[in-house]
């Protein structure tokens, strides 16, 4: 497939929208329509906006819209050519919906937080539900039943969003060690029998870090939630898992956090040692995801543990006191049918969680999936819309509704993860890292700060690397990093 992008520098956007398409499809850049083969034209001059699908030098679609649209914005602002760029994603949908026969649920896009679209169109138009919902569909092409998502989740999370204020922060830590690496996966984790002469290490510079950023970035600020993730926090054995909550207690004040959760991850990798320090130490919400209840699943992916083992580990959560625990499922994952979802969720639906959150699977570049994608059977997109809605319709049969949501790309069928809970029972945490509303200090390898700056509207990173050896070696390095962009 060939591309022709006249009047604009947009390749990469144009790409990730025909991918939505025409996945897996390659593209050359041309300077003219080639007599054969199919030719993408998309064009941006002084007066209108243009895509055109060829077929060996024949139009055979074509869309376009008048300029008038972006006339009173600025010509060399940032707004502009984010509109530009809107509009001519706007026409080379409609073209490749009317080429192809396809309507996607998110429309044109392609990007990982839907709902701040709505955020903003709810400061350029206040309240007023229809006139957003118009736009959503109209401007973004978004099919209604993910409007009706969004705006569900919009209401939800704007309980939380408006008990911000300024001189508050949250808090993340990182610990990349896991007992396996299962086949979907591609966080930063290290396999913890490999890594286990290292972690006092990791450690000691972590509480390096957590030492610098307790001692010279909070000042005046108040930490209001800390989430330790990974990784699975608890490969970590008790004693080791202690420690580091020592270091946790000593550096923040944890009595004072609205909110503390950890991932415990892997069933396998709890025990009533582990959840007994993690409820001293003052932790309010665990995860503890199975991802799947199908012990066939759980082997294929990875897994060293079976759906006996998470109700076990669920059963001893309970015990220690734990009443906030998150569970994560993945739909569409390799050799699952749409009843063997149906058998998780019954199953999930007896533990009774406070919260789910439900993700679509994604073949992700770093992934052991992505290596051998070949050897495995995924799922169609009609399969995926009907899990996703079986999946919505039984989390609200249990009282859990919807209150964040996000996507990634490559994901099937071109849908989403979505967060549900109890009433009060929303992870803060979640709500403020998806809608980037107040910044998140990251320490540990791997981790990435995002500071917000809202009253110009802006949000800056600054990373720590990814290796453990190099973050161990380097720790005063990434220190730096911090101590120089907030002087």
């Amino acid at each position: 497939m060939y591309l022709l992008l006249k009047g604009h520098d947009y390749e990469y956007e144009i790409k990730m929208l025909l991918n939505l398409f025409y996945q897996g499809e390659k593209y050359d850049i041309v300077e003219d329509i080639p007599p054969e083969g199919v030719t993408i034209e998309t064009v941006v001059c002084e007066n209108y906006f243009k895509a055109v699908y060829y077929e060996n030098g024949e139009i055979i679609e074509t869309s376009s819209l008048d300029k008038e649209y972006i006339k009173d914005l600025p010509s060399e602002s940032r707004e502009r050519r984010k509109q530009s760029k809107r509009l001519l994603k706007t026409l080379l949908y409609d073209v490749a919906s009317k080429v192809t026969g396809m309507k996607q649920p998110w429309g044109i896009l392609t990007g990982i937080r839907p709902t701040k679209i709505v955020f903003d169109l709810i400061d350029r138009y206040g309240d007023g539900e229809d006139k957003i919902r118009e736009c959503l569909e109209n401007h973004y092409k978004i099919s209604p039943p993910k409007i009706d998502l969004m705006m569900e989740i919009v209401r939800s999370e704007m309980g939380i969003l408006s008990t911000n204020k300024d001189d508050e922060i949250n808090i993340y830590l990182g610990i990349p060690f896991c007992p396996t690496r299962c086949l979907y996966c591609s966080f930063t984790s290290y396999p913890i029998d490999k890594w286990m002469s290292r972690v006092m290490d990791y450690l000691q510079a972590l509480e390096k870090e957590m030492e610098y950023v307790s001692k010279e970035l909070l000042d005046n600020k108040k930490v209001k939630t800390i989430y330790i993730g990974g990784g699975t926090p608890t490969s970590l054995n008790a004693e080791q898992l202690e420690i580091f909550m020592i270091m946790i207690d000593k550096h923040f004040d944890v009595g004072s956090l609205e909110e503390f959760t950890v991932e415990a991850g892997r069933p396998d990798t709890i025990n009533g040692a582990k959840l007994e320090v993690l409820k001293k130490y003052g932790v309010t919400r665990i995860s503890i995801n199975p991802q799947t209840m199908n012990d066939k699943t759980l082997e294929i992916i990875g897994r060293r543990h079976t759906v006996e083992d998470i109700y076990s580990a669920f059963s001893m959560a309970r015990r220690a006191g734990f009443d906030n625990i998150n569970m994560d499922l993945i739909i569409g994952l390799p050799g699952e049918n749409f009843l063997d979802v149906k058998k998780t969720m019954e199953q999930i639906k007896k533990l009774n969680p406070e919260s789910v959150t439900v993700h679509t699977m994604a073949v992700k570049r770093a992934s052991r999936l992505r290596e051998s994608i070949s050897e495995y059977d995924l799922i169609s997109d009609k399969t995926i819309r009907e899990m996703i809605d079986m999946v919505y319709h039984e989390c609200k049969l249990v009282g859990l509704n919807p209150y964040y949501m996000y996507r990634q790309k490559n994901m099937v069928g071109n849908y989403e993860n979505v967060g549900y809970c109890s009433t009060g029972m929303e992870c803060i945490y979640n709500v403020e890292i998806i809608e980037e509303a107040q910044s998140i200090i990251a320490l540990g390898a791997g981790s990435v700060s995002k500071v917000v700056f809202r009253d110009e509207n802006r949000i800056e990173r600054i990373e720590n690397v990814k290796n453990v050896e190099q973050y161990i070696e380097r720790i005063d390095e990434m220190i730096d990093r911090k101590r120089k962009f907030f002087a």
